[in-house]
């Protein structure tokens, strides 16, 4: 199998909005970013945790992940936002990735989770589309203009 979609991981949405109460502050900085390359097959409806098998690292990018905190490229903002953009939708946004010194053999796509929680929680799954590689340059990640993600609230 292969990486083939983007997406919210399911369990950790029901679990931030159901009675477990899951407590993940989509506004800290201390959330990672783990890359992975192309064996990898995300369950979005299954998969809850952070977890190393397939996971890219390298120079510049430990096993694990980045911090957001130390990734944010042009100095902008580090901290995520969410704001209501368009209208009736809640976006997620933060400032593009580039994080220089990397030597990383295909990524093909980052999972965002919160390393504060005991349960390291999976957040979102971005799918690159294609394998990037880098020797010792800028591993680089352009959010969308329209955030990291948006969900459409309005019936």
């Amino acid at each position: 199998m292969a990486w083939t979609a983007s997406g919210l991981y399911v369990a950790t949405w029901l679990d931030l909005l159901d009675a477990t109460q899951l407590a993940i502050d989509l506004s800290l900085a201390s959330h990672k970013l783990a890359l992975y390359n192309n064996t990898e097959t995300p369950n979005f409806s299954t998969e809850t945790a952070y977890a190393v098998t397939n996971e890219v690292s390298g120079t510049g990018w430990a096993a694990g992940g980045v911090a957001l905190s130390a990734a944010a490229s042009g100095g902008g903002s580090t901290t995520p936002t969410l704001t209501e953009s368009p209208a009736g939708s809640i976006m997620y946004d933060m400032a593009d990735v580039a994080v220089s010194g990397t030597t990383l053999s295909l990524a093909r796509g980052v999972k965002l989770y919160a390393d504060v929680l005991a349960g390291n929680n999976l957040i979102i799954g971005i799918n690159f589309a294609a394998d990037y590689s880098t020797n010792n340059g800028i591993f680089g990640i352009q959010w969308a203009a329209t955030g990291v993600f948006a969900i459409d609230i309005t019936p």
